[in-house]
């Protein structure tokens, strides 16, 4: 039923489309922006454009970022030899949280998944592979920190990641994180204490 008139029933529909919002949510956050000073509304409109206009990927990790290179893959204070492997832009953001973590990541942008027919030239390994050996044979990382899910797409990639590195012969350390996080738990709504427990007690693959 047509309670508020069609502008404000767009609104809302909008809002609800987005993931994690129901029906009431959608609502209360429709009359927040109604009651919002028209500039922070322009403001936020603004915000959201702008943001989806310049987003793209790192060239060198694949999260998010509105630069060529994100702040992370930018900075000199971390440990360019340690690359920790996530799924998504979130997991990251999730770690990032703990503030243990020194050395960068690589976002594969998925999981291997032969029932939705997302296979392993689907998501970002050839770049990470890329990323861990130097033209000549040298090695450019010391340990590679596989850190997908412990969801059954996330234990088949990660033994994907682990049968690559040893089919082409890299003597590298390749550990897993301790499976402190749940089974078949997202890592992006895990708790910090959890994740950082995760990480110090990371085994070797």
């Amino acid at each position: 039923m047509d309670y508020y008139g069609s502008h404000i029933n767009r609104l809302i529909e909008e809002l609800q489309s987005l993931p994690g919002i129901g029906a009431k949510t959608a609502q209360r956050l429709a009359f927040h922006i109604i009651n919002m000073p028209p500039e922070q509304v322009k403001s936020l409109a603004a915000s959201m454009t702008d943001a989806r206009a310049n987003a793209n990927y790192c060239r060198e990790c694949y999260t998010l970022t509105d630069e060529e290179l994100c702040p992370i893959c930018k900075s000199a204070k971390r440990n360019h030899r340690q690359i920790m492997v996530v799924e998504t832009s979130r997991d990251l953001a999730a770690y990032e949280r703990t503030g243990r973590y020194e050395g960068v990541y690589h976002v594969l942008r998925g999981v291997i998944a032969a029932m939705r027919g997302v296979g392993p030239n689907d998501i970002k390994l050839k770049e990470l592979m890329a990323r861990l050996q130097a033209a000549d044979g040298s090695l450019l990382c010391d340990e590679v920190i596989v850190a997908t899910s412990s969801s059954l797409e996330g234990e088949t990639t990660a033994m994907y990641i682990l049968k690559l590195i040893r089919t082409l012969g890299m003597e590298l350390k390749v550990t897993r994180i301790a499976q402190g996080v749940p089974v078949g738990g997202d890592i992006e709504n895990t708790d910090e204490v959890t994740l950082e427990r995760a990480l110090l007690g990371r085994t070797e693959m």
